[in-house]
C-alpha cells in the first residue's frame, strides 16, 4: 500500500459553529423556519413518508417509487443538521415518527426499502444499474449518522447498521455474493460516514470494494441485463460512461456522464483514499477535480452542461441558455471539494467550494425558501423556454418535483454549513469561509473561542477575535481567495505582510493568541468583467460581471427585454450601489452599456446592417437571487460593446 495521504486537518463539526447574522445566516434561518416545514408537507402529500407504512395497493393513489426514500433521507438528515444547532421538540418528534415507520417496515434479514418491499419484493437487487436500492441506502446511512450526533439515540443508527450489515453480506469478492455497484453513486461517502461514525471496518471496506468494481470487466451491468433477458447493446453499453462504469476508475481521465453521480463518487473516492492511504486513488481524485474545474464547470460552479442523461459533455461545451446545471450536482461539487481540502489544505478546493455554493447552489432555491430550481441556466428567455422540455425547471421555480433529488439537498447543505467554515489540526485553526460567526474549538487542549465579524459576501471586511482560556500557541490560517489578488491584514492592528505567510491560498499566522487578539482580513472587491476560455464557443466575445465570490446577472425586471442584444464596452467603468430595498439589502452592479434602437423593425425580420446604438444604464444583481422578482428574461454573460 503506498504511503496514505490521510486527512492533512479534520473538519469542525457544524454543531459548534453558530451563525450569528449576514447573508448565510439568514438563508440558515430560512431553511430552519420555512424550507424544511414545506418540505415535510410534501412528504406527507406525495406519499413519500406513508410509503413506510407499506400499506399500499395498486390502485391507491401516490404509487412508491424506487427513490421515494432517498427524498425522506435527506429531509430527514437536514433536520438533523438543524436540530444540533437549535433544539426543536416539533422536528425531533417528526423525525422520530419517520424512524418508528422505519423500524417497522425494516425485514428480519435487515433489508429496508419502501419500494421493493411494497411493490417489487421479487426484483430485490436485480438492476443496481438503473434501479436506486444502493443510492437510497447511502442517503438513510448519512441521515442516521447525523441524527446519532445531533440527538444521541441509536435507534436509527441501529436500523441503519442492520441494513449495511446486510448489504456488506450481498456485495463483495466472496463466493455467493454479488460483485455489483450502484448505478448511481451515493452509498461510497455514505458508508464512510457510518464508519467514521461507528468504527466499523467492514464498512469502510464496503466503500472501497463499491469503487474498486466499478467499471471492471466482465461488466457487471451486461450481466444484470442478459439475466433479465435483455440485450445489453441497446440497454447497457451506450450509457456505461454516464454511469461512470465504462472503465475502472483508476483509469477514467476525465469527468464524464451524469454530473451528480460523478462528483458523489469522486467525494467517496478522496474519503476512501484518505482512510486507506491510498495515495494512487488520490492522485485519480487530483486528475478528476482537474477535468471538471479547467474545462467542464461554469463560472457559477455549476456542473452538468447537457439536458440530455444530465451530464458532463466535452471539454470547454458550457452552453448558457441551454445549460444543465443541475442544483444537486452544484451540490455534490462542494462535497467534493471539502474532502480534498481536508486532504490537502490548499486554496484552490475552497475557492471552488464557495463559487458554488453562493451562486450554482443558492440559485437553486427562493428567497423565501419555499421553491425551488432543478436546472439552473445562466441565460433564460422565456417565450423559447416554453416550447422546450422542462419548461418548468427553467423558467420559474417550483415547490416539489416528481422527481424531488434538490429540494432536500439544499436544505441540508444550508442546515450544514458551519460544517464548511473551519478545520482543524494539531494547534491550527484552518478558516475557509467568512460569514459572522461564533466557534468553540480545542486546539492544544484548551476551548478556544473564535468569533466574525463581517458581512462578507457583499463587503470586504472580516474581523476576528481570539478568545483562548488561556494564553495559546498556534496557527490561524486565513484563506486569501483566489479572486482577490490584494489582501489586506492586521493582528491587534499592527500590518502583516501577507505574501509572505501565504502558502497555497491561505495566510498563516502563528503566535501566542490571547484573550480579545483581533485579525482584521480585508479582501478588496472590485466589480470585475471576466472573460471564459477562448474554446468555450457559447461564450466568445462575451464578459461576465463578478464581485468578489458572487456573480451577477441582468434581469428583464431591471434592463428590459432583448438582453442578448446588451452590449458593455470593456472600457466602461462599474460600480458597486448598495440597494438596501432588494432582498434586505444587496450591492447591485451598476454602468453604461449599449442597446440597438428597436425604431424602424416593424414588419421586418432582417435588414442592412447599421441599426443605431442607444445608451442605457444596466443593473445587475447576484445571480444566485435572480428570478425571486416574477417571470422574465435573464443573462450572465454579456456582448462585449
Amino acid at each position: 500500500m503506498p504511503a496514505a495521504p490521510s486527512r492533512r486537518i479534520i473538519p469542525v463539526p457544524h454543531s459548534l459553529v453558530r451563525l450569528t447574522g449576514g447573508f448565510l445566516a439568514g438563508r440558515q434561518a430560512t431553511n430552519r423556519q420555512e424550507t424544511l416545514p414545506c418540505e415535510h408537507r410534501q412528504l406527507q402529500y406525495t406519499g413519500r413518508i406513508d410509503a413506510w407504512k407499506l400499506t399500499w395497493e395498486e390502485g391507491k393513489p401516490n404509487k412508491p417509487h424506487i427513490f421515494f426514500d432517498s427524498d425522506v433521507a435527506k429531509w430527514t438528515e437536514a433536520a438533523a443538521y438543524s436540530l444540533a444547532t437549535r433544539r426543536d421538540e416539533e422536528l425531533e418528534q417528526q423525525i422520530d415518527a419517520i424512524v418508528e415507520l422505519m423500524a417497522g417496515a425494516q425485514l428480519p434479514v435487515g433489508y429496508l426499502n419502501s419500494y421493493f418491499i411494497a411493490v417489487e419484493p421479487e426484483n430485490r437487487w436485480t438492476h443496481l444499474m438503473s434501479w436506486h436500492e444502493l443510492y437510497c441506502a447511502g442517503h438513510l446511512m448519512e441521515a442516521a449518522v447525523a441524527y446519532f450526533d445531533a440527538t444521541g439515540k441509536r435507534k436509527f443508527l441501529d436500523v441503519i447498521c442492520r441494513y449495511a450489515d446486510h448489504i456488506d453480506r450481498t456485495f463483495g469478492p466472496k463466493r455467493g455474493q454479488k460483485r455489483g455497484y450502484p448505478g448511481h453513486e451515493e452509498i461510497e461517502l455514505a458508508l464512510v460516514k457510518l464508519y467514521r461514525a461507528t468504527n466499523e471496518k467492514r464498512y469502510l471496506n464496503l466503500a472501497r470494494f463499491f469503487i474498486n468494481e466499478r467499471g471492471q470487466q466482465p461488466n457487471y451491468y451486461v450481466r444484470e441485463a442478459i439475466k433479465r433477458g435483455e440485450n445489453p447493446h441497446q440497454t447497457v453499453l451506450p450509457t456505461l460512461d454516464v454511469l461512470q462504469a465504462h472503465k475502472p476508475v483508476r483509469e477514467q481521465e476525465e469527468a464524464v456522464g451524469h454530473a451528480v453521480r460523478a462528483c458523489y463518487l469522486y467525494a467517496g473516492m478522496a474519503d476512501v483514499a484518505a482512510e486507506t492511504g491510498d495515495a494512487e486513488l488520490l492522485k485519480v481524485c487530483r486528475r478528476l477535480w482537474k477535468s471538471i474545474v479547467e474545462r467542464r464547470m461554469y463560472i457559477t460552479g455549476g456542473v452538468g452542461s447537457a439536458h440530455h442523461h444530465e451530464r458532463f459533455t466535452c471539454d470547454y461545451d458550457l452552453p448558457n441558455e441551454g445549460a444543465y446545471a443541475e442544483t444537486c450536482a452544484a451540490i455534490a461539487l462542494v462535497f467534493f471539494a471539502h474532502r480534498m481540502l481536508q486532504i490537502e489544505a490548499d486554496g484552490q478546493y475552497p475557492d471552488v467550494m464557495e463559487r458554488a455554493l453562493y451562486n450554482g447552489v443558492l440559485s437553486g432555491i427562493s428567497w423565501d425558501g419555499t421553491r425551488f430550481f432543478y436546472v439552473n441556466r445562466l441565460a433564460q428567455y422565456p417565450a423559447a423556454a416554453s416550447f422546450g422540455a422542462h419548461r418548468a425547471t427553467l423558467v420559474e421555480r417550483e415547490p416539489w418535483f416528481g422527481c424531488a433529488c434538490c429540494p432536500p439537498n439544499v436544505a441540508r447543505l444550508l442546515a450544514s454549513i458551519g460544517g464548511y467554515i473551519y478545520s482543524s489540526a494539531d494547534r491550527e485553526l484552518w478558516v475557509h469561509l467568512y460569514t459572522a460567526n461564533e466557534v468553540a474549538v480545542d486546539i492544544g487542549g484548551q476551548e478556544v473561542v473564535v468569533e466574525q465579524e463581517t458581512d462578507y459576501p457583499w463587503k470586504e471586511k472580516v474581523r476576528l477575535t481570539v478568545q483562548p482560556e488561556s494564553i495559546a500557541t498556534f496557527t490561524l490560517a486565513l484563506r486569501i481567495p483566489s479572486w482577490c489578488r490584494d489582501a489586506f491584514l492586521r493582528v491587534n492592528g499592527g500590518a502583516v505582510d501577507v505574501r509572505s505567510v501565504t502558502s497555497k491560498g491561505y495566510a498563516r499566522i502563528k503566535r501566542s493568541w490571547e484573550k480579545g487578539d483581533t485579525v482584521d482580513l480585508i479582501l478588496p472587491m472590485p466589480v470585475e468583467k471576466v472573460e471564459a476560455h477562448p474554446s468555450v464557443r457559447q461564450n466568445a466575445g462575451r464578459i461576465a460581471l463578478q464581485r468578489g465570490p458572487i456573480v451577477y446577472c441582468l434581469e428583464e425586471m431591471d434592463n428590459g427585454k432583448d438582453l442578448n442584444d446588451i452590449a458593455l464596452p470593456l472600457e466602461t467603468p462599474l460600480r458597486m450601489r448598495w440597494d438596501s430595498r432588494l432582498f434586505g439589502g444587496v450591492p447591485v452592479v451598476m454602468g453604461k452599456a449599449l442597446h440597438r434602437d428597436h425604431a424602424g423593425w416593424r414588419n421586418k425580420l432582417y435588414r442592412p446592417a447599421g441599426t443605431t446604438m442607444k445608451s442605457l444604464t444596466i443593473k445587475a444583481i447576484p445571480y444566485c437571487l435572480w428570478a425571486n422578482r416574477g417571470v422574465g428574461e435573464m443573462v450572465v454573460w454579456v456582448r462585449k460593446g
